[in-house]
């Protein structure tokens, strides 16, 4: 067994590691990235990426049905879906491609084969063994499979990756779990004619969402029905089993059942179990800079716990690249601050927000104001979605010091306003300091700028 000498190793392919990589390969650092599949991770191939190319085609499907009421009328228009399917699988190779292109000019050694975490410095991919004075383990993230009787080893039965998949859209599709995963793949199939079921056991949709703007968004799937506050109990092929809000013993027939209830950090089969590193299920323990309890290993991504969504990966990426290329980068800021990582949901209507909800923040013994405007105010709003459009900018905020706390958007290009919220919050502006940005007219981030004047400070 041979051995090879890096700087960093990088112990998974998914956007925490394949951009601490490049960031650390720019920086004439040698290193080496290891992935077992395809580069870009769960995200790129299975993930945000594939949805929102199938969930791109939908919504250009949906305008023009709904299209007559600005003049634009197209009678004929029909949905192929494994056209969709290619053109989804042309988006995923292209970018793809793109990943292995920017790690190669980076001067990234990039092996394909499992690896194994053999310690600090030390990572095994089959006869090779590599070492290097740091590793970052970033493993990812896998589908929760509850069990639930008749799940296991059911046809009817897939995770999101089998339902990117799967040949023919499906008549009737039932969605367990109403959070991201399950409202953007009910959203996408009630757009091309599904009749779709979302069953969710908590008391509303999207348990990290303004208790008020969910329910709105909620409204606003108006061909989506929704079951809250029911537990599955069962699945028998495509019947799906339940108990609902009131006691009473239901059930939803299916032709596909989608499995949404979430996914939990990769922390088994790749060495964690053996070498002292510090992790549970909830996934590798890290502190802000990403460290790990031993020397030199670093964690980022999905397999930390710590928020399974992309673009916090990135971030954990590049602290922990710039923490290893200098140990005093956290006092310039290189450090995580948790309570600052975006979401979004890219169903239709979109939502995205950051920071605390008004029910978390009251939670935190704050001096709670809120404003909420509707998605009206915006003129472009109105042009392109027209009045009753579901749609709203909610602001939580510190009422005595005028902070902005919290920023939850609803409706047409939310996924492109919050981050505009991001930089508030990661500033701490406050109210005050909203209300001198300037806003280019006519967009839907005015919004923000309306919620800013509307608020009592």
């Amino acid at each position: 067994m041979s051995e090879t000498n890096f700087d960093v190793i990088v112990l998974g392919g998914g956007p925490g590691g394949y951009i601490a990589a490049e960031r650390l390969g720019h920086a004439k650092k040698k290193v080496l990235l290891i992935e077992a599949e395809a580069l870009g991770g769960t995200c790129l191939n299975v993930g945000c990426i594939p949805t929102k190319a199938l969930l791109g085609a939908a919504k250009t499907y949906d305008h023009a049905r709904h299209a007559g009421a600005q003049g634009v009328h197209a009678p004929d228009i029909t949905v192929d879906w494994a056209e969709m399917q290619a053109w989804k699988a042309k988006t995923v190779s292209t970018l793809v491609g793109g990943v292995g292109a920017a790690e190669k000019k980076a001067g990234v050694t990039v092996v394909k084969g499992h690896g194994r975490f053999d310690g600090p410095g030390r990572v095994t991919v089959g006869e090779e063994t590599y070492s290097a004075r740091h590793v970052i383990l970033a493993t990812g993230s896998v589908p929760v499979m509850p069990p639930i009787p008749g799940a296991a080893d059911n046809p009817a039965v897939v995770d999101s990756t089998g339902l990117l998949a799967i040949e023919e859209i499906p008549a009737r599709l039932a969605v367990i779990g109403g959070g991201v995963i399950g409202l953007e793949f009910a959203s996408l199939f009630a757009m091309l004619g599904s009749e779709v079921t979302v069953i969710e056991m908590l008391p509303e949709i999207v348990p990290f969402m303004d208790d008020d703007l969910a329910a709105q968004l909620r409204k606003g799937l108006a061909d989506v029905s929704f079951q809250l506050e029911s537990r599955v109990t069962a699945i028998d092929g495509g019947v799906v089993r339940y108990s609902a809000k009131d006691g009473s013993e239901q059930s939803v027939e299916a032709e596909v059942v989608l499995m949404a209830v979430g996914r939990r950090p990769a922390v088994q089969g790749w060495g964690a179990e053996n070498t002292g590193l510090e992790h549970s299920g909830k996934g590798v323990v890290v502190d802000e800079r990403m460290r790990t309890n031993l020397p030199n290993v670093w964690a980022v991504g999905d397999v930390t716990g710590r928020s399974l969504l992309a673009h916090a990966a990135y971030r954990m990426g590049e602290i922990a690249a710039a923490n290893i290329l200098d140990p005093d980068a956290h006092l310039r800021g290189e450090r995580m601050r948790w309570n600052t990582i975006p979401w979004a949901v890219y169903s239709n209507p979109e939502a995205a927000g950051i920071g605390a909800t008004e029910s978390q923040a009251r939670a935190e013994g704050r001096a709670v104001g809120t404003v909420t405007v509707p998605g009206y105010l915006s003129g472009r709003f109105v042009a392109e979605a027209g009045v009753k459009a579901p749609g709203a900018c909610k602001l939580v905020y510190d009422s005595t010091t005028g902070q902005v706390l919290g920023v939850n958007v609803l409706g047409t290009y939310a996924s492109e306003t919050i981050w505009g919220a991001s930089v508030v919050l990661e500033t701490e502006l406050s109210i005050h300091d909203l209300r001198q940005v300037v806003y280019p007219h006519p967009t839907v981030s005015e919004l923000i700028r309306e919620a800013a004047w509307a608020a009592q400070v």
